[in-house]
């Protein structure tokens, strides 16, 4: 029972009809320039329509010199309004309360994206992205004083109804918060005051431009957990001062450009890490708070609202994943809601692609070209596989109006997402099975367990269409040696059963290897990791990346990089490096995981009976999961 999530909440003279509010999030949608793309208007659309009471579009650059990326929103143009006034309206025709977040990126962009010396408080640089940095004037801080408010001036004209502005996350307002990123000795540096100087002239510009009843936000990053690093009780302080310039809400996050996992945590991070810091702020000013920070379902969103931990919940990633999250709380369909499994993939995707995409949620960024269109023929389709990208394709082809019948050959469905989930850090991939299975339920797939399908099956079916998702199967390197009874496959170490604690190696060091490790070692093994290549963990999201080999260190986890297993003896294994020279290592398990290769029989015994043959996934080609889940819901929205 939901008993604070759904009730309304006023800010100013702002009514919002419940806690839930849309937190700004980089789409990269938005064309150089800051131009307004249509995809970007019905991303926006489509999170308003899903029922949080307000959305607060992305980070708008008030200067050009401010942006961190060509794919950055802007404001700092006239010309940008009309754009701009059109997201504001689809939001609001949805029924969503339309906000705006405003920023300056200082120090924490690049001379590539900007063309000069990125701006400062001090000389010192972005400790990520480093370079070189111009420490701003007095009249270059009024400048941009009267930037922030020309920028409030045109969210306002844009049709935008409460404005926020980023004062957290490493950006320019942050870094003149912060002793981290602040040296200076004038009247913007030094003590709390001197430092919050900046932000303070920022809202009380703001509120001269755009008057006393508009409602307005600051966030801040309370904790930066660095050196000299903002902590809550000074965050508190400076609040304090924002307060008296004019504020109105507190949005409270953490991190800044050193501690980027605090930002945008990976599901190493508890859910709700952020709350306790929020709670310690809005008791000790007694006044309004929105928190942050993996608040993905909304029985945590309720409680932390009936606890006072905060007035309204922000999420983000948990409205890419499912933008209808809010509604189907409301109306009790907790079963169908897509929970994000805080992958990270958003973000990896964002700086390795260009674009925004999600694991769990394909259709992110492919709004217009993925809607459902009903099928113009029913079908009879048979499906071969239950992980991921069978489950995803067998749902969405039935939700147009086929007949899907889908065989798996285990006793449940899943496929890699099973092992995958049982490291105690992925167990959230549990939700995206349990959302794949609710889905098949829902749209009436007929689902076949323990069963092997052969040609004969096949013929028996007579479907119209064929589509193999039949996984792939471990890779094992042809090592002499590789068939004694210490060798396990990746999938075997990861089935769930509790392993004895023992010496073991781990052949591979890419993500499956690392997890495998990892899981090891906390059941109490002496573990140790060969790796081919320098490094080990390349292929994973950065964020969750830096946490992964944190806790390896922490279990003291030997890493034996640019080595590869040579042959496996009774007792352990040696591996040589690209010199061919010889290493042992005792060990009583062997685990191998050096990837996988596709399980593609089936295929071969059925191209050639004249059906509708397509491969997705593994069987194709081993790949991610979110690879096979957007293949999946390519091919079922075009059968």
């Amino acid at each position: 029972m939901l008993k604070y999530l759904f009730t309304p909440y006023r800010i100013r003279g702002l009514e919002l009809e419940n806690r839930i509010v849309m937190a700004p999030l980089a789409s990269f949608l938005i064309e150089k320039g800051g131009w307004i793309t249509e995809k970007a208007i019905e991303h926006y659309r489509l999170r308003a329509a899903g029922g949080p009471a307000m959305v607060i579009m992305e980070a708008c650059a008030v200067s050009p010199e401010g942006i961190v990326s060509h794919h950055q929103a802007r404001i700092d143009n006239d010309r940008l309004v009309e754009g701009l006034s059109r997201i504001a309206r689809a939001m609001k025709s949805e029924g969503a309360v339309p906000a705006l977040q405003i920023h300056h990126g200082g120090r924490q962009t690049s001379s590539k994206v900007i063309g000069r010396r990125p701006l400062a408080p001090s000389p010192l640089p972005c400790p990520a992205i480093r370079g070189e940095v111009e420490p701003l004037s007095f009249q270059g801080i009024q400048d941009i004083v009267k930037k922030f408010g020309d920028a409030a001036v045109r969210a306002r004209d844009a049709g935008f109804e409460l404005l926020e502005i980023h004062g957290a996350h490493g950006y320019l307002v942050n870094q003149f918060l912060s002793r981290f990123s602040n040296v200076r000795e004038d009247g913007y540096g030094g003590d709390v005051a001197g430092r919050t100087r900046f932000a303070k002239e920022i809202v009380e510009e703001i509120r001269k431009r755009v008057g006393d009843d508009f409602p307005l936000s600051f966030k801040i990053s309370a904790q930066e957990f660095v050196p000299d690093g903002l902590t809550v009780p000074e965050s508190i302080e400076i609040l304090k001062i924002l307060i008296q310039a004019g504020i109105d809400i507190i949005q409270v996050s953490a991190g800044n450009d050193a501690t980027p996992e605090w930002i945008c945590q990976p599901m190493f991070m508890k859910k709700g890490c952020l709350v306790d810091s929020a709670g310690q702020i809005r008791k000790a000013l007694n006044f309004p708070v929105m928190t942050v920070g993996r608040i993905n379902e909304p029985f945590l969103a309720d409680e932390i609202i009936g606890k006072g931990m905060a007035d309204l919940v922000c999420m983000g990633r948990g409205l890419l994943a499912d933008p209808e999250l809010p509604r189907k709380a409301r109306e009790g369909r907790l079963d169908e809601i897509r929970t994000c499994i805080a992958c990270n993939t958003c973000m990896e995707s964002i700086f390795r692609r260009g674009r925004v995409e999600c694991l769990v949620n394909p259709m992110l960024g492919r709004e217009k070209e993925m809607a459902f269109v009903p099928a113009a023929k029913r079908k009879k389709i048979v499906v071969v596989g239950g992980g991921p990208g069978g489950l995803n394709v067998a749902w969405v082809a039935a939700r147009r109006g086929h007949d899907v019948h889908l065989y798996e050959k285990q006793s449940e469905l899943g496929g890699q997402l099973i092992p995958g989930s049982v490291s105690e850090y992925k167990k959230e991939l549990l939700n995206l099975i349990r959302f794949q299975k609710t889905q098949i339920q829902k749209y009436g797939v007929r689902c076949m367990l323990n069963s092997h399908v052969t040609p004969e099956l096949i013929d028996q079916e007579r479907p119209d269409v064929i589509i193999l998702a039949t996984g792939s199967l471990p890779y094992l390197p042809p090592a002499k040696g590789i068939e004694r009874d210490i060798v396990l496959p990746f999938t075997q170490a990861l089935n769930g059963r509790a392993l004895a604690p023992a010496p073991s190696v781990v052949i591979g060091g890419g993500a499956t290897g690392c997890e495998v490790a990892l899981h090891l070692a906390e059941q109490g093994s002496k573990v140790t990791i060969v790796e081919v290549l320098p490094e080990i963990g390349k292929n994973l999201e950065s964020m969750t990346r830096k946490l992964l080999l944190n806790r390896i260190s922490r279990k003291h986890i030997t890493i034996l990089t640019e080595y590869s297993l040579s042959r496996v003896e009774e007792n352990g294994v040696f591996v040589a490096n690209k010199a061919g020279e010889e290493k042992f290592l005792e060990a009583n398990r062997v685990v191998i995981a050096v990837g996988s290769r596709p399980d593609n029989t089936l295929y071969e015994q059925v191209k050639s009976l004249g059906y509708e043959v397509h491969q997705i996934g593994d069987c194709l080609e081993p790949r991610s999961a979110k690879a096979a889940i957007l293949e999946g819901a390519v091919l079922g929205r075009s059968i």
